[in-house]
């Protein structure tokens, strides 16, 4: 048998290991431009047009040069390759229906006769909007899980410790996703959007489903396992509920593979957040939050906080 418990805080510092780069990119990312990661037009507002068969990769200043006749000054032209062919994405505040023209025929004397792939845009009192509703929406969840647990586990010693494990567990995968994609936007020019917000609710409800299953078979083996000390139930507990979690996961990573290699350029973001979230989540479910049951159970916190302060237990006097 693994011994899974016995290695818990191993498997907090390899968290750990994953998700201090991330929040170290989120903070410079925030210092470099104001906010935590680049956001899409579906947060800030603004205009995305893709277009396909160009005669050339324009640059920056080009585009810009275009752009600011009619008032635009932070269009980004970002090259892409769609089925074979050049082409260009770019980004840029509003572009508003009676100029779209104007800029699309000075744009043909740049780029040639493109064929145009999508043309989205989006107000700025809309991007706030969902901005907010992100966050609420996290909140929800968060809340629902941690109630749900509660009351689904209440005949188990201490259900509000189920509840609040999975929380965790659960934030532990949204700071991985939101770290990872920090550093993406660093390096690689990834854009926060509506779909990573469905990657990352879907994500969480992957990740929360894997953790019931170990927390049902840890309830389950207490009351049949009575006497065993509480860190063996739940490595047995982890051992049973082993082979049907990785079962499960690598059967969703396999297809979430798949579509990342093939799927085309225009999910393969949102199927590439899915895939690291959903790593995370199996890896929270069996390495951290069952853990951080058996941390609580055995009061390692309080016991770490008494060491740090210097607060030692009195020994009784006879």
């Amino acid at each position: 048998m693994i011994d899974f418990v016995g290695r818990r805080y191993l498997y907090f510092f390899i968290s750990l290991l994953i998700i201090v780069p991330g929040l170290i990119a989120l903070g410079v990312h925030w210092v470099q431009f104001g906010v935590p990661f680049t956001m899409a037009i579906d947060f800030t507002g603004g205009t995305n047009w893709e277009m396909v068969d160009i005669s050339g990769v324009p640059t920056t200043e080009q585009v810009r040069a275009i752009y600011e006749k009619y008032g635009i000054r932070d269009a980004v032209p970002q090259p892409e390759t769609l089925e074979g062919k050049p082409g260009v994405l770019i980004r840029s505040s509003e572009v508003r229906p009676e100029v779209k023209p104007l800029i699309a025929a000075e744009l043909k004397t740049l780029l040639g006769n493109f064929t145009e792939v999508r043309f989205e845009s989006a107000g700025p009192a809309i991007g706030a909007e969902v901005s907010q509703r992100a966050a609420q929406a996290v909140g929800l969840a968060a809340l629902a899980i941690l109630l749900f647990l509660t009351i689904a586990f209440r005949k188990a010693p201490h259900p509000f410790r189920y509840g609040t494990a999975a929380v965790i567990a659960m934030f532990h995968d949204i700071l991985v996703v939101l770290g990872l994609a920090a550093i993406f936007a660093l390096f690689f020019g990834w854009q926060v959007d509506a779909l990573f917000l469905t990657a990352l609710l879907t994500v969480i409800g992957f990740s929360v489903h894997d953790t019931i299953v170990v927390f049902d078979r840890i309830r389950e083996n207490l009351t049949r396992l009575r006497g065993m000390p509480f860190d063996n139930v739940v490595n047995h507990s982890i051992m049973q509920t082993l082979d049907r979690s990785l079962n499960t996961q690598l059967v969703v990573l396999f297809t979430l593979t798949a579509l990342a290699l093939f799927g085309g350029v225009t999910i393969r973001q949102f199927v590439l957040t899915m895939l690291i979230g959903i790593l995370s989540g199996t890896y929270s479910s069996i390495f951290n939050a069952a853990q951080i049951l058996v941390v609580w159970e055995d009061g390692d916190v309080g016991n770490f906080f008494r060491r740090l302060f210097g607060k030692t237990e009195k020994a009784p006097v006879s």
